[in-house]
């Protein structure tokens, strides 16, 4: 296997380290705290003028066409510095390519420039419901045909971006008679529109610069060219593109932990204890030998699946298997970063407590790891 980067995507890489140590780490805390929120958005802005917004979209639509690769590469370096910024870019990304896979010309035409280069400030991914998380197939949320309109009544739940989201693509059940996950269609849906109401926004412990709210559809009637591909055939679109989006997480989570580290490291070659350096302690030595292999690993694994995806060839598995692994690995990264720095990782004067909770939802959205583990068992187990 090749491991050097391409020209472009080194450039992205840098580009991407650059724009989040310059503009996204400075506002990571205040956007914690609960500030900050014009200064995230001029920032959201900012990426997207630099492509980052449409990393694996058509340059005709006005994207970077630079591939999984790219895309991932971008998201743990932004993740290093925000996760809250790092998650909203990932989950726009995989609204721009759920628009450019199953839409139609008008639809790319419409919509995708407007993602990609920042007149949305993202884009909302609405599939999970209060009923419907690990088993999206069991949604509850229904479009009825109504002459030229389909009419959309439903609650979405956890929606990333939702305050500010420009266009959502909302999945709902169009024939209640099919069977389990055969009667779901995708729609696009334009923030706006009647009917389509921003809910209450969580309070989360994590990732709090980053808007999820409750999304209501009361009534909300939308064209049939809003439609999304063809009629009962959507189930199927969110499927692979969830499998799209778990590199997009296990590379966010690989930036989380990476920053953790990299905090740690600092800390124990400075702090004295015993008359000598954290760092020549054994213990501690083998702490941070233990976390580094498994983060090698955890990229190793995104690569693989980021390639694959860019190859045009299966990945669903791969896809899983980076996502499960890097997110857990994330887990023990942060919390031994925390350990090594005693009592003042407890302190939020140290951004040690920040990653460790903007880590501990990886391993819940985008498939929690007991889902990836189903997945990954059923692919390797279908072969025998």
């Amino acid at each position: 296997m090749h491991f050097d980067l391409t020209e472009e995507q080194s450039l992205i890489a840098e580009t991407a380290r650059k724009l989040a140590a310059d503009r996204l780490a400075p506002l990571a805390e205040t956007l914690d705290h609960g500030g900050g929120r014009e200064a995230f958005l001029e920032n959201l802005k900012v990426l997207a003028e630099n492509g980052f917004m449409g990393l694996n979209v058509r340059a005709d639509y006005g994207g970077t066409e630079a591939g999984t690769l790219a895309f991932a590469l971008s998201v743990e370096a932004l993740g290093l510095a925000c996760a809250s910024t790092g998650v909203t870019v990932s989950v726009t990304n995989m609204v721009g390519e759920v628009i450019q896979a199953v839409g139609n010309e008008a639809q790319r035409a419409a919509y995708l420039p407007k993602l990609t280069d920042g007149t949305y400030a993202a884009g909302g991914f609405c599939l999970t419901e209060a009923g419907a998380g690990s088993d999206p197939a069991g949604m509850k949320t229904r479009a009825v045909k109504d002459g030229d309109s389909y009419i959309l009544n439903g609650a979405k739940l956890y929606i990333t971006s939702a305050e500010y989201a420009g266009v959502f693509v909302v999945w709902a059940v169009t024939d209640p008679a099919a069977p389990k996950g055969k009667g779901i269609s995708c729609f696009l849906v334009e923030a706006g529109t009647p009917g389509l109401i921003i809910g209450k926004a969580e309070k989360k412990m994590g990732q709090t610069g980053s808007a999820t709210n409750e999304v209501l559809f009361q009534d909300c009637r939308v064209p049939a060219s809003a439609l999304l591909g063809h009629e009962n055939q959507g189930f199927r679109v969110a499927v692979g593109e969830l499998a799209g989006g778990r590199i997009g997480i296990a590379a966010l989570s690989l930036g989380i932990a990476r920053a953790a580290m990299s905090a740690a490291k600092a800390y124990v070659k400075e702090r004295q204890q015993f008359g000598a350096p954290l760092s020549d302690m054994q213990g501690i030595q083998w702490m941070i030998a233990d976390r580094e292999t498994e983060l090698e690993a955890a990229r190793l694994l995104i690569l693989q699946a980021a390639w694959l995806k860019d190859q045009g060839r299966p990945f669903a598995r791969e896809a899983s298997m980076a996502k499960l692994f890097a997110s857990e690995a994330a887990q023990k990264a942060t919390y031994t970063a925390l350990q090594l720095h005693g009592g003042a990782g407890y302190i939020k004067d140290y951004p040690l407590e920040r990653y460790a909770r903007d880590a501990r939802i990886t391993t819940i959205y985008e498939g929690t790891s007991e889902i990836q583990r189903l997945i990954i068992a059923r692919e390797v187990l279908k072969g025998i």
